[in-house]
């Protein structure tokens, strides 16, 4: 970037606020501004991310810049291999304020708290007034959040998902939830079976840019976790839409029913597999909803499937991104269970007995992808049971998923898987035995443990580590009132039963600390 002239507004648009109508450029003049976009090597490897995430980020900012520039705008974009890439947001802002002079620098407010803690020093270290907006893109700023949360003794996820209803009017009727009821979620808990069809998520074959991308991110991040091939995401907004329009019509349907199913070999089931494109900002969330809402007042989704599929979005997603602002910085440091074992190595390879574990983390690698259950109640399950470092599980949630940026994934495991923060945001901690897994899934038919067994060397692993984990935090847990069941089973237990759990489980956790094959 060599001086030209001066500019009015520079505007610095991040590779998650791919979004024509960001707040960035509200009031923009084509002839007067220009708009900055930059690949650097820091925001990819602050964590270790997965290659094929950094290729959908990468792709799908080049081909935002390109659409921009086809739009009338005046775009620098900085790639990654540019000689003069400095590496870093600070580097290259203070770069394109020295080379435009822009009167004001104009950003809409990232995602992550240490992004932000940096742009608050940008106007000292430029010169140049930082004017810094909100992100429009919620439904829920985070004033709004935290006037919410204020007063409340529980900042529960149901209570602030119905408000949301009500403040948008999705499934309402006079007043009313559709339904007569908020919340079917106990419709939603039916295991799937094998002989189901299975709709696969659209899929799109790379062009010149992606492949361009593909070479540079397989050079420069070769030894990052994860596969480049396929690479069929959706990496512009005309095919995001496509791909949820795919949704609507071939899965949401069963979306409802099965959401919570585990197949082995079945990747995807009744699932969207949109919140990429969602969180890069390829598309609107309110308008997700309408579709969605249109196809259950049509006839063509029964209302557990676009209840549940609602809530996710304007429920759960508002409301994790209202927990992390409202918390942070301190929230990422919490630990209410004092784990401290470290991450163990088949979180990075796949390579372990357990196989529902193998299947979710060799999904991962292959994919950047695994849906919510085998987030929660497979790896997170296991983690927490284990006595992970929640820190650890939290940066390797953020560096493997594509969807993942610290303001959604944080609060989903720190608070919801890992229970770290001592149930500020979950009302019992998601901890279960390999009975669970079995009911909602068929790993356990091949797997090299029997989860018939609770304990002993062929037992499945999760039934020791279940009593073991209530047993391990019972000064903290034991006062839970959703607990209350679990402790009465375990002290009801026959003294060399209880031991027997207890031998399983220190067998099992020494294997993991000596880093043998599990």
């Amino acid at each position: 970037m060599t001086r030209k002239t001066s500019c009015r507004h520079l505007i610095l648009i991040l590779g998650d606020q791919l979004t024509p109508a960001i707040s960035s450029l509200a009031s923009a003049d084509r002839d007067l501004d220009r708009i900055l976009m930059v690949e650097v090597h820091e925001e990819a490897t602050y964590v270790r991310h997965h290659k094929k995430k950094i290729a959908f980020l990468l792709s799908a900012m080049r081909h935002f810049a390109q659409d921009l520039r086809e739009d009338g705008w005046q775009v620098d974009y900085v790639q990654l291999d540019d000689g003069a890439n400095t590496g870093s947001f600070r580097g290259e802002v203070a770069r394109a304020c020295a080379a435009w002079a822009p009167d004001t620098l104009v950003v809409t407010e990232p995602g992550e708290w240490r992004v932000r803690a940096d742009m608050a020093t940008w106007q000292a270290m430029t010169g140049v007034p930082l004017d810094l907006r909100e992100d429009t893109r919620f439904l829920i700023s985070e004033a709004g959040f935290r006037a919410w949360a204020t007063g409340r003794k529980q900042l529960r996820m149901e209570h602030f998902y119905r408000e949301m209803r009500q403040k948008t009017g999705l499934l309402m009727e006079g007043g009313k939830p559709a339904g007569g009821k908020w919340n079917y979620d106990a419709d939603n808990r039916k295991p799937a079976r094998g002989d189901l069809f299975m709709p696969q998520p659209a899929r799109f074959a790379p062009d010149d840019i992606t492949r361009a991308v593909l070479e540079l991110v397989d050079a420069c991040f070769g030894d990052h976790i994860g596969t480049l091939e396929p690479f069929w995401f959706a990496v512009t907004r005309r095919d995001a839409e496509a791909a949820f329009d795919a949704f609507l019509e071939e899965a949401l349907a069963g979306f409802g029913t099965y959401q919570d199913a585990m197949l082995t070999g079945e990747k995807f089931l009744y699932h969207s597999v949109i919140s990429a494109y969602l969180n890069a900002g390829l598309l609107d969330p309110l308008d997700l909803c309408h579709k969605v809402e249109a196809a259950w007042r049509q006839g063509r989704a029964p209302l557990n499937a676009a209840e549940g599929y609602i809530r996710q979005v304007v429920g759960w997603r508002e409301y994790v991104r209202g927990i992390y602002w409202l918390k942070m910085p301190d929230y990422a440091g919490s630990n209410a269970l004092a784990a401290s074992r470290p991450l163990p190595a088949f979180y990075w390879t796949g390579d372990t007995g357990m196989h529902c574990l193998s299947e979710a983390v060799g999904q991962t690698i292959g994919e950047a992808y695994a849906h919510h259950i085998q987030r929660l109640m497979i790896t997170g399950n296991f983690a927490l049971l284990a006595g992970v470092d929640p820190h650890q599980v939290h940066e390797w949630y953020l560096a493997v998923y594509a969807d993942a940026y610290e303001w959604v994934e944080l609060p989903n495991t720190i608070g919801m898987s890992q229970f770290a923060d001592g149930g500020l945001l979950a009302s019992k901690p998601y901890a279960s035995s390999g009975n669970y897994i079995n009911k909602m899934s068929d790993y356990c038919g091949t797997c090299s443990y029997d989860v018939r067994l609770k304990t002993g060397e062929k037992a499945c692993p999760f039934n020791a580590l279940y009593w073991a984990f209530l047993e391990r935090n019972r000064d903290v847990l034991s006062g839970n009132p959703r607990l209350g069941q679990p402790y009465a089973t375990w002290n009801r237990m026959a003294p060399d039963k209880q031991q027997a759990y207890r031998e399983s489980a220190a067998r099992f956790l020494e294997k993991l600390d000596r880093q043998e094959r599990v």
